[in-house]
This record gives structure tokens, C-alpha cells and sequence, in this order.
């Protein structure tokens, strides 16, 4: 019996349909959806990153990875990890901020936030005891001016994929 009669024989139809099958659904179950981070003004005007108050309601608080943020074109501006046997919860409660200084974490130094620019902050967690949690928290913001501040006064503003309809608010 040649090969190709072989595979599609009666006795090779069931295993061959069942590989298929599986190798169809495991990406369907391995992927996981992107969380809802949040973007704060912190102290100082500096914005600050947690997850939203409704992922922590859906899922539960995450185990923290790391935190980077990046510009539209996907430039790295700044970064801070958990080394691998450490790690903190992300609650709604806290918020890391943009360029925070945590002398044992490794973290690369912080580009300075231009207004009128989008920006892109990734909360990475790790795997959780739910496979339900996402792994990845993601927002998007900018700085626009104050109303009534002077020149160099800015807001965070949140979810806000254009800076420009940003400022009209």
C-alpha cells in the first residue's frame, strides 16, 4: 500500500482528524485577552499605572512582571521589571509610577513624556493561579495642558488614542 493510501485509509482517518482538531483548538485555549491597565496622574503630574478597578473585580490582582511604556512607533521610553523570585501584587489601590525609582528592581532610565504625543503603558503579569486572568494590561494616554495652568503645566489623559481630541476636552 502506497503512503498517501495509507494516511487516507479507514484505520488512519480517525487519528489524522483527531490531530487536526487538537492542533486547532490549542491556540483557541492558549490565548489569553489583553487586560484593561489605567493611567493616573500621579505626584507631581507624573502619570502612574495599575490595572482598572474592573479587572481587579473580573479576575482578582495580578502578580506584577513588569511595566513599559512606548511610544506610537513601539520605542521603549521606560521599563522596570521583577526579577524572577520576586514578585508584588498590581491591586487598583496602588499605581507605579512613570519612572519610579526602586533601587533593586532592574529598569531602564526614563525618557522624558512629550505633550500632544500618544503613549502606550504594558503591564506584563505572571501566569496566575486563574487561566482566566490575562497576562498582559494595556492603555493607551498623553499629556495635554492644564486648562488655565501655565505653559508647562500638563494632565494625564487617559485612553486617549488621539492627543489632539485629548486637548479639546
Amino acid at each position: 500500500m502506497s503512503l498517501p493510501a495509507f494516511l487516507f485509509s479507514d484505520i488512519m482517518k480517525l487519528p489524522l482528524t483527531s490531530l487536526l482538531i487538537l492542533l486547532l483548538a490549542l491556540p483557541a485555549q492558549s490565548a489569553r485577552r489583553i487586560g484593561e491597565a489605567q493611567v493616573r496622574e500621579g505626584a507631581n503630574g507624573v502619570p502612574c499605572f495599575t490595572i482598572s478597578e474592573q479587572e481587579e473585580k473580573r479576575g482578582g490582582a495580578p502578580d506584577f512582571q513588569s511595566v513599559a511604556v512606548s511610544d506610537a512607533g513601539g520605542k521603549v521610553l521606560w521599563r522596570m521589571a521583577m526579577p524572577r523570585e520576586r514578585t508584588f501584587t498590581v491591586m487598583y489601590s496602588m499605581c507605579i509610577p512613570y519612572g519610579g525609582r526602586v533601587q533593586a528592581l532592574p529598569q531602564t532610565p526614563a525618557a522624558t513624556l512629550e505633550p500632544g504625543k500618544a503613549y502606550l503603558v504594558q503591564i506584563d503579569a505572571r501566569p496566575g493561579r486563574k487561566t482566566s486572568m490575562p497576562l498582559r494590561y494595556q492603555a493607551r494616554f498623553c499629556l495635554v495642558p492644564k486648562s488655565g495652568g501655565n505653559a508647562n503645566q500638563y494632565r494625564v489623559a487617559a485612553g486617549a488614542p488621539d492627543c489632539r481630541l485629548a486637548a479639546a476636552e
